[in-house]
């Protein structure tokens, strides 16, 4: 996701490769970047970090706690610092770090093609200008949302950060069920995949809700209504919104974790 956010950044020319500085401890990882060329990468902690404008942590929660003993001397408190981690409250960010302006995101997978949807928050200390410089950042990979509680942020993750999985879990249950009426591989994935595109674009170019556009498909009678018949059955709408608040759960339980 890092790699994402720098690539985006450069191409909506928000900011140059000459003022992109990565850190990545991995050396294998580190040429590769540097073969790209999106910016100065360094393998260690050193004064650099001193001249960072916005400081964005993209590593894994278990990581964290060792990073940021290396960085905290190197942190000034008008520093901004983005937290796209899956977990680590802003509280325990600031703590740590020695810094108030403390902004929390959680992006999702489709950033990496500029079709992503990231939930923000801040802390009370960052400034209006200097929330809407990351706003402006974040909006680069797709489209966002600000809210003032930062628990949504947890909720942001169930819902827009595992999303795009659930619908991949759907897809492939469509892509298995078309195989198993006697569709080829490639036939089933072309009609999965544009079934969902077209409905996505359905919903997108018209102002009609997801229940209406499922009362238009169906008919007395008919094939759609027959599938639902049997989806009611199973209580499959509740039973899905139980599994996405286990992930709501777990989200929770991460926050704590560093």
């Amino acid at each position: 996701m890092g790699l994402t956010y720098a690539k985006s950044f450069l191409k909506t020319h928000i900011v140059n490769k000459e003022n992109l500085l990565i850190l990545e401890k991995s050396q294998e990882k580190a040429e590769q970047l540097r073969k790209l060329d999106i910016g100065t990468v360094y393998g260690q902690v050193d004064t650099y970090i001193k001249s960072a404008d916005l400081i964005i942590l993209a590593v894994k929660p278990q990581d964290i706690n060792g990073l940021f003993s290396k960085i905290e001397p190197y942190i000034d408190a008008q520093q901004v610092i983005l937290s796209i981690m899956a977990g680590g409250k802003m509280e325990t960010i600031a703590r740590q770090l020695g810094s108030k302006k403390i902004i929390r995101a959680m992006p999702n997978l489709p950033a990496q093609i500029g079709a992503g949807m990231t939930v923000f928050t801040s802390s009370e200390d960052v400034t209006r200008i200097e929330l809407v410089m990351v706003q402006n950042l974040l909006n680069g990979t797709g489209k966002s949302i600000y809210k003032e509680s930062e628990e949504m942020i947890d909720a942001s993750t169930a819902i827009s950060g595992s999303g795009p999985a659930y619908v991949f879990f759907f897809m492939q249950s469509l892509i298995e069920a078309a195989i198993g009426m006697g569709f080829s591989q490639s036939e089933a994935e072309l009609m999965t995949f544009q079934t969902f595109r077209g409905a996505v674009e359905l919903v997108n170019k018209n102002d009609i809700s997801c229940k209406d556009w499922i009362g238009r498909v169906s008919s007395k009678g008919g094939t759609t209504v027959a599938a639902f018949d049997k989806l009611n059955d199973f209580k499959i709408s509740a039973k899905f919104q139980l599994a996405v608040n286990e992930a709501l759960i777990r989200a929770k339980e991460l926050s704590e974790l560093v």
